[in-house]
């Protein structure tokens, strides 16, 4: 068995060139049909991606529009509340006014 013999004919270490077969109409529709199937499913994607952003962006309208605006005071909250006082750190203006006026000294 000799060393030449045991590579395909062709090959592009043996110095002889290739030739170019055309490819038949059977490998031609193929590829045209994997083409279509690519570019399809790229349609696909695109129509699904705006339809997810849509669907974001009108939830996000609805839940904006029943949120109370932020410069505008709610009524529950009351005028003077103090961040502090309200978690205990420090007395809040209401117990030191109540303090003040309940000692008459």
């Amino acid at each position: 068995m000799s060393h030449a013999g045991s590579q395909a004919a062709g090959t592009p270490g043996q110095g002889s060139p290739q030739q170019f077969v055309p490819p038949s109409v059977r490998e031609l529709r193929a590829q045209a049909v994997h083409r279509l199937q690519v570019g399809l499913l790229g349609l696909a994607m695109m129509l699904l991606l705006v339809g997810l952003v849509s669907i974001i962006m009108e939830r996000a309208r609805m839940a904006e529009s029943t949120m109370p605006a932020a410069g505008v005071p709610s009524a529950s909250a009351s005028p003077k509340s103090d961040p502090l006082a309200d978690i205990g750190v420090v007395p809040s203006p209401d117990a030191a006014r109540t303090v003040a006026t309940s000692s008459p000294r």
